[in-house]
C-alpha cells in the first residue's frame, strides 16, 4: 500500500476546514470535538446500529488469510432482518425500510482518519458522510436520518479525503437495501431468491495479500485488478433453484466498468437502477456498469437443466480511451485491455449461477412496476439555466470546471437554491483537456476516457445522451445503458454529453459531486454544490 503522511494531511485539512465554516452562518463546526459525538436525544430511533470500521484478517483465496479493512457491525435496535452478516470481508447488509428513523453509531479503529459514506441515500449534510467530517482513529460519529429513498439498492462505503480509493479497496463498503408498501405489492422474489452481486477487482500477493500499486499510469487509468471476486470471494458459484430471481448487482470496484450479459446470449431484464424499482421491466442484450452503479436484475431459471450453469459475463467492448494529439494522430487503444480506460478484449466470467433444484413453484415478471413521476423541462426552476459540470485535465490531474477539489471551496456556478431543480449538462472539455499538456514540438495532448459521475443528495433522471463526437467505440457500449428511472451515478464516455435533471430539495449545505473513479476522485477530480 502507498505511504501517505495522515496526521499532516489531516492537520491542514481541518485548518482549512475552520476558517471556511466560520464564514457560514449556522454551518456544523467538523473539528468541534462534540459535534455528532452523542446521540440527540429528541431523534427517536427504530433502528440503532453500531458500526466499526477496524483491521482484520478473512479468508478470501485458498491458504492464508488477507489483511483487510472491514466494517463490523452489531445491531442494537429494530428487526432482525435489519442488519445481515456477509461471509469475506464486505460490510453487513443493511435493510431499511422507508420511513424508519435510523441512528448508526460509527467507530473507527483503524489507524487513520475514516468517514462513511450512505451512498443514494437522501439525507442531511451532516449525516451524508463528507470528508470534513472524518474521525480519528478513536472517534465515534453519530449517524441520525429518516430513510426518504424508495424501494431499491444503494451502499455505504468510507468517503476520506484522498484515501477513499485504498480504503474502499482494502474493504469498507456494503450494500443497502430499502423496501416499501409498493414494492411490497409486486411479491418480487424475497429471501433465499433475492441475491446480493457485489463484483470487485482485486490483485494478491503470493501470500495473498492485496495489493494496490499505482504508477502515473494506474492513476491516470485507474486500478485494475487481475482476479474478480464477488461478494468478496473468487471463482464465484451460486446454486440456484428453476424459479425466478432478483439480482441486486453493485460494480463496487475502485475504476473497472462492467459490459454484463449472459454466456449463452439471453437477454437481460432490468427492473430497477440506482434509485429503485423501474415503471416497467427493460430487457437488454447487455447493460454497462459503471463503479458506483446498480442494477437489479430478473432472472429466471425456470426450464433450465439440473447441474447446468448459467454464467453471467463482462463481454468485450471498445471503451474510446486514448490520447490524441491536437493535429489528430490516433495513439491507439493501449491503455488497458481488461475494462478500464481503454475497454476489453475479451470475455470475464464474473459469477456461475448452478442450477441445483428443480421445482415447480415461481412468480411472474409483473408487467408494470412502480410509478415513476418523469421530471420534464417544465419542472426545472430556471430554465434558463444549465448547471456545468466540465470533466477535463490540467498537469496531468482530471478537473471538473476547471478546478481540483478543496474541502471549503465552491464556484458561484456551484450555488444551488434549496427546494429547486436543476438542469445540469456533464461533458469532455477539449480546451480544458489541452491545458498545461504540451508535448514534444508544442503538440497539445488530450486525453479522453469514461468518467461514472456521481452526485450526492437526492436522486437525478437522465434528460438525454448525445455523442458529440460519434465513434464506432461508442457503437459497441451504447445499447447497454438504461436511461429511465432514477440514478445518482452516470457514466459518461468520451466524445459524450450528458443532461441530467436533479431536485435539491429539504436539506442545505455542501454536497459533493465527484468521478466515482476512485483514483481520479482522490487526484482531485470533485468538488462541492452548496445548497442554500
Amino acid at each position: 500500500m502507498t505511504n501517505i503522511d495522515y496526521k499532516r494531511r489531516q492537520f491542514l485539512q481541518c485548518a482549512a476546514l475552520g476558517t471556511f465554516v466560520a464564514a457560514l452562518p449556522g454551518f456544523p463546526l467538523a473539528e468541534n470535538k462534540d459535534f455528532n459525538k452523542a446521540p440527540n436525544p429528541l431523534f427517536k430511533a427504530d433502528v440503532e446500529i453500531a458500526l466499526t470500521a477496524q483491521i482484520a484478517d478473512v479468508p478470501i483465496l485458498q491458504g492464508a488469510h488477507t489483511h483487510v479493512f472491514k466494517y463490523h457491525g452489531k445491531l442494537l435496535k429494530g428487526p432482525q432482518t435489519a442488519l445481515k452478516i456477509l461471509p469475506g470481508y464486505l460490510g453487513p447488509i443493511l435493510n431499511f425500510q422507508q420511513g424508519q428513523r435510523v441512528r448508526i453509531y460509527f467507530y473507527n479503529e483503524l489507524p487513520e482518519p475514516c468517514i462513511t459514506h450512505w451512498h443514494g441515500m437522501h439525507v442531511p449534510q451532516v449525516m451524508d458522510g463528507h470528508p470534513m467530517y472524518a474521525i480519528a482513529r478513536g472517534g465515534q460519529y453519530v449517524y441520525e436520518f429518516e430513510v426518504k429513498n424508495p424501494a431499491g439498492t444503494n451502499w455505504y462505503h468510507s468517503h476520506t479525503h484522498e484515501l477513499t480509493a485504498t480504503q474502499v479497496y482494502q474493504g469498507l463498503a456494503g450494500l443497502i437495501t430499502i423496501s416499501d408498501e409498493a414494492e411490497e405489492k409486486l411479491d418480487l422474489p424475497g429471501g433465499e431468491y433475492d441475491i446480493p452481486i457485489v463484483i470487485q477487482d482485486r490483485s494478491f500477493t503470493n501470500g495473498n495479500q492485496l495489493r494496490y500499486v499505482l504508477g502515473m499510469h494506474q492513476r491516470m487509468r485507474g486500478f485494475l485488478g487481475d482476479t474478480i471476486l464477488v461478494n468478496g470471494q473468487e471463482n464465484s458459484v451460486i446454486p440456484v433453484k428453476t424459479r425466478a430471481y432478483r439480482l441486486r448487482i453493485l460494480n463496487g470496484s475502485n475504476s473497472r466498468i462492467y459490459k454484463l450479459g449472459w454466456e449463452d446470449g439471453t437477454s437481460m431484464t432490468a427492473i430497477g437502477t440506482d434509485g429503485g424499482l423501474l415503471e416497467k421491466p427493460e430487457t437488454l442484450a447487455y447493460i454497462m456498469l459503471a463503479p458506483a452503479e446498480r442494477v437489479e436484475l430478473w432472472v429466471d431459471f425456470s426450464g433450465r437443466k439440473l447441474g447446468s450453469d448459467l454464467i453471467l459475463q463482462s463481454l468485450a467492448y471498445q471503451g474510446g480511451g486514448h490520447m490524441d494529439s491536437m493535429g489528430g494522430s490516433r495513439m491507439g487503444r493501449g491503455m488497458d485491455m481488461m475494462g478500464g480506460a481503454s475497454g476489453q478484449d475479451g470475455t470475464m466470467t464474473i459469477a456461475k449461477f448452478r442450477i441445483v433444484e428443480q421445482i415447480n413453484d415461481s412468480p411472474k415478471l409483473p408487467v408494470e412496476l412502480v410509478p415513476v413521476h418523469r421530471l420534464t423541462h417544465q419542472d426545472i426552476t430556471n430554465p434558463d439555466r444549465t448547471i456545468p459540470i466540465a470533466i477535463g485535465m490540467r498537469h496531468m490531474a482530471f478537473q471538473l470546471n476547471g478546478r481540483a477539489f478543496e474541502m471549503q471551496d465552491y464556484m458561484e456556478s456551484e450555488k444551488i437554491p434549496l427546494n429547486s431543480v436543476q438542469k445540469i449538462k456533464i461533458f469532455h472539455d477539449s480546451a480544458m483537456m489541452g491545458r498545461g499538456m504540451r508535448g514534444r514540438g508544442g503538440m497539445g495532448m488530450m486525453m479522453s476516457v469514461p468518467h461514472p459521475i456521481h452526485l450526492h443528495g437526492q436522486q437525478f433522471q437522465i434528460l438525454s445522451r448525445t455523442q458529440v463526437n460519434p465513434s464506432s467505440d461508442y457503437d459497441t457500449v451504447k445499447d447497454g445503458f438504461i436511461n429511465s428511472g432514477w440514478k445518482d451515478t452516470v457514466l459518461v464516455m468520451p466524445g459524450e454529453e450528458v443532461q441530467i435533471i436533479k431536485p435539491f430539495r429539504d436539506y442545505t449545505g455542501l454536497f459533493l459531486y465527484h468521478c466515482h473513479n476512485l483514483e481520479h476522485e482522490d487526484m482531485g477530480m470533485m468538488r462541492n454544490f452548496y445548497v442554500s
